[in-house]
């Protein structure tokens, strides 16, 4: 049942299209969080008389107070978009949202997942659809898109629905996308410049990479900004892609020694080379996320792989204050830029991970509350109109039938960048890492330090983790 419905979920992603600037090019793609930025959204539909900023068509009475969960925070770079886009819905319809959002990492999947357990969880939540939105899928916690529809038959009428993914539970469509994702690799050229290397193209392979590396070791800097005891989701990702190919990435192995299965010890492997070589920060493995990114923004790493959501906090990185975009050192900015992660085999530089993973989820909790019911719609599709979602997604992905072009002048460098690189990728494919739930990434998650250091061998991690998920 699960192959079948990851087919289903892959044969609609086929489908999506990726928002470039001005001239409305699109690049295919294969396949799954966020994008947007921070630049225009100031404008957004903050301001209370502005009527086409998508006016609900649930109607409220107003003063109603819904509980709201979201990943749009920290340097997440649509968190201010979010914010200006709860005030307006706020103005317009005289109701009041209690934000409860936080940066999406595991501890904020381990949280929802609680929350929903405890009786605790939110009236609306944007969160990923894929394993991390199983339990509380399973256990009846979220009202799926056509139940909603018997009662609201327009809701997200706007979307594509063959974008909008598919519960691996039960093939129901719950949660309405707003903006997609993609992952690359982002790269500090002054850094670069120093260490006498050439800013890495569309045919950037993993040998080059590791040639790059020593010179840029060999000038005095961290070649990689990553906390493999923190995140070492993106390399974990992308270190299996290399090992596979985009018709083969979302595919969970039967076991470790299968032909796929090997292909993730091989990526392990892969990382624990880069580790061995010396090619990561020396406190790689007792750093936080936010420690290495602050290598890399403050000039002390040359290389980032992480989501489209870090353009935000690049570019905020480069202001006196991050809540005002009058402040950005446009010099400071201009020294960075993104390109596409080192392929390897199969899998070419431009064969990226990206798509759309995340989606409003109305709860059972607030739908089932005659007084919240048509709030927590209203909400909805207001954050998910065709005059709102392109301020989420702009260089990201959306799926609206009818997205509006992007003016390409309101960009800052970065975003551009984003955008001209984004217009020669190949493929997009989703993260296995959405598919394989927190349990069975434990041990190579988690674990990741144990593989580096050679305590655990990268076979029995991966071992470990698939047996796991096998038996869920």
């Amino acid at each position: 049942m699960k192959r079948k419905l990851m087919a289903t979920v892959l044969a609609g992603a086929m489908a999506l299209s990726v928002t470039a600037c001005g001239g409305g090019n699109t690049a295919s793609t294969g396949g799954t969080e966020d994008a947007g930025t921070q630049a225009p959204a100031a404008d957004a539909a903050a301001d209370a008389g502005e009527e086409d900023a998508g006016a609900p068509a649930a109607e409220t009475s107003g003063s109603v107070e819904l509980v709201v969960t979201t990943t749009f925070a920290g340097e997440d770079s649509n968190a201010q978009n979010y914010k200006d886009a709860v005030k307006g819905w706020e103005a317009e319809t005289g109701n009041a949202v209690v934000d409860t959002s936080a940066t999406a990492d595991e501890t904020f999947k381990t949280r929802v997942a609680t929350d929903f357990e405890t009786g605790s969880e939110p009236d609306v939540l944007f969160f990923f659809n894929g394993a991390d939105s199983n339990s509380f899928i399973e256990a009846g916690k979220v009202v799926s898109i056509d139940e909603i529809r018997a009662e609201y038959p327009d809701y997200a009428s706007n979307m594509n629905e063959d974008l909008i993914a598919a519960s691996l539970v039960d093939g129901k469509k719950y949660a309405v996308p707003a903006n997609g994702y993609w992952e690359a690799m982002f790269v500090n050229t002054e850094i670069l410049e120093e260490a006498g290397v050439a800013m890495p193209g569309a045919d950037y392979t993993m040998d080059q990479f590791k040639a790059d590396c020593e010179k840029i070791k060999a000038a005095g800097y961290a070649p990689i900004a990553a906390a493999l005891g923190n995140i070492p989701h993106y390399w974990w990702e992308f270190a299996i892609f290399n090992n596979q190919s985009p018709a083969t990435h979302l595919e969970i192995p039967e076991s470790a020694g299968d032909e796929n299965g090997q292909a993730w010890v091989a990526g392990m492997n892969d990382i624990k080379e880069l580790y061995e070589l010396g090619y990561f920060p020396e406190n790689t493995l007792s750093a936080t996320d936010d420690e290495t990114f602050a290598m890399f923004t403050e000039g002390k790493a040359a290389f980032l792989i992480d989501g489209s959501w870090k353009v935000g906090g690049i570019v905020n990185s480069c202001q006196s204050d991050p809540n005002d975009p009058t402040t950005l050192d446009s010099a400071k900015l201009d020294k960075f830029d993104v390109t596409y992660v080192p392929g390897k085999g199969d899998r070419k530089a431009t064969d990226l991970i990206g798509g759309l993973s995340s989606g409003y989820f109305i709860t059972r909790k607030a739908w089932d509350d005659p007084a919240k019911r048509a709030a927590a719609v209203s909400f909805v599709e207001y954050l998910t109109s065709d005059e709102m979602v392109p301020k989420f997604a702009q260089h990201g992905a959306s799926a609206l039938k009818n997205a509006p072009e992007v003016d390409s002048s309101q960009f800052n460098s970065l975003q551009i960048k984003a955008m001209n690189m984004m217009a020669g990728t190949t493929s997009l494919t989703g993260a296995v890492q959405d598919l394989f739930s927190g349990d069975c990434r434990v041990s190579t998650f988690d674990g990741m330090p144990e593989i580096v250091t050679g305590r655990v061998a990268a076979e029995d991690a991966v071992a470990e983790g698939l047996e796991a998920y096998h038996n869920q």
